[in-house]
């Protein structure tokens, strides 16, 4: 007998579409077995599965215990191999917005081949509201196109979306970055006083520079849903950039990063597909009708 054996694939061989092909040819190949034969390659399958899940959970469990650990796991999940296990084991909990995200990413190189983009601006139950920039009247077969293009990847990629709704013109001012603000109340130990609620609570998400009278400095989000503050360090738990251009849905009081497609609780800072992630949340208290948020040395 020889020793013989297959041996997995290097970081350089093959390639994220190479693996998907091999499944995908394999998974029609056990669908193609006779009855008893592929109820026996099934339970090998879920018992394979059974043991990397095993196996991953417990390496993730013991990342999540360090910072650096941490961090490790947030740069792996850019992989989009990496990505997949995580997702299939559970680790990376999608959501709609980041389905959709995702969906509209392995579109993106054909939209700006042909002079288009999309950005994603919400999800509403089974619909996704969408903003196709790049195209013109005089190209209007092309914008045509790529609509269907975008439609296509949404509705067929992502189970939950049933309806997609194209909107126009420009997007709405949801970012006023308001400049630098001083603390008014030296002997109130790091609260800085922001701006009046009926002001902040009347934009969904505020960027804001604040500055104490000791000098201390930071950036902040402040974020309004039903008319209730929220303030956070201005920064992903992901790479660490500013969260001032996420897209905040109300109905789903979610918060989610259009770089990476990282999702947060708006009201809480949990991450919610990459549990253990949390945006850095600030104190925050309304007298008598003006806003206040206390920043740490």
């Amino acid at each position: 007998m020889s020793d013989a054996r297959p041996t997995g694939p290097t970081w350089n061989e093959p390639g994220f579409g190479a693996l998907s092909e091999a499944l995908d040819e394999a998974a029609a190949g056990v669908r193609e077995l006779e009855p008893a034969a592929r109820l026996r390659a099934e339970q090998l399958r879920h018992a394979v599965e059974a043991l990397h899940g095993s196996g991953i959970n417990a390496i993730v469990r013991r990342l999540r215990e360090d910072p650096r650990g941490r961090e490790l796991l947030f740069e792996l999940a850019d992989d989009p191999v990496v990505r997949l296990l995580f997702s299939v084991h559970g680790i990376l909990q999608p959501t709609p917005v980041t389905e959709s995200l995702r969906a509209l990413e392995k579109v993106r190189p054909y939209l700006r081949a042909h002079g288009g983009n999309a950005e994603l601006v919400r999800v509403d139950g089974d619909t996704a509201f969408l903003r196709v920039s790049g195209t013109c009247n005089s190209r209007a077969l092309a914008g045509v196109t790529l609509r269907e293009v975008v439609k296509e990847a949404l509705i067929g990629g992502v189970g939950s979306i049933a309806r997609v709704v194209m909107l126009a013109g420009d997007p709405p001012p949801t970012l006023i970055p308001l400049g630098p603000v001083r603390n008014r109340d030296d002997g109130d130990d790091g609260w800085v006083a922001v701006g009046t609620a009926a002001d902040l609570g009347g934009r969904p998400i505020t960027a804001l520079h604040l500055e104490r009278a000791d000098g201390v400095r930071a950036d902040i989000v402040v974020i309004s849903l039903d008319g209730r503050l929220t303030a956070y360090r201005d920064t992903c738990a992901h790479q660490g950039l500013p969260i001032n251009v996420a897209q905040l849905d109300p109905a789903t009081d979610t918060l989610t990063c259009p770089r990476h497609g990282f999702c947060y609780d708006a009201r809480s800072g949990a991450c919610l597909n990459s549990p253990g992630a949390q945006l850095t949340r600030l104190p925050l208290r309304v007298d008598n009708g003006q806003v206040w948020i206390r920043l740490d040395a």
